[in-house]
């Protein structure tokens, strides 16, 4: 097999989804990040409003992670610079996707910027190399 067979693109009702598949022993479900940004105005801890939609959210994380079946690997945050990176493993970009498009999300992430990138380990790219 060729790199390329690995890798496609599709687009479904406007939106692409790109796929990896990786012969390995199991199965891989793809990794994504996301990348938010906010102002120093919207930080959480200057702006008691954002404060509270920040505190609020990791109760309702849980249950809609579960009910769009993708799993978080982990969020980390750089304050001085206003930087949160999630890490999300999801069976298809849709799913993250419609997991970010539920109300409660929303909410949090009006007052961001997101960016959401298809990823892989170290590890999982040296595999498409040999």
């Amino acid at each position: 097999m060729e790199a390329k067979d690995f890798f496609t693109i599709k687009a479904t009702n406007g939106l692409y989804r790109a796929s990896i598949f990786i012969c390995v022993e199991s199965v891989i479900m793809p990794t994504f990040l996301i990348i938010s940004r906010h102002s120093p105005e919207n930080c959480p801890i200057n702006n008691e409003k954002m404060k509270a939609l920040t505190l609020e959210l990791p109760d309702k994380l849980v249950g809609l992670e579960k009910k769009h079946g993708i799993k978080r690997i982990g969020a980390w945050t750089v304050i001085p610079e206003h930087l949160l990176v999630w890490v999300y493993e999801a069976p298809t970009s849709e799913a993250l996707q419609n997991f970010s498009m539920e109300p409660e999300i929303v909410k949090w992430m009006a007052w961001n910027t997101s960016e959401i990138k298809l990823a892989m380990s170290l590890e999982d790219s040296m595999i498409l190399l040999k």
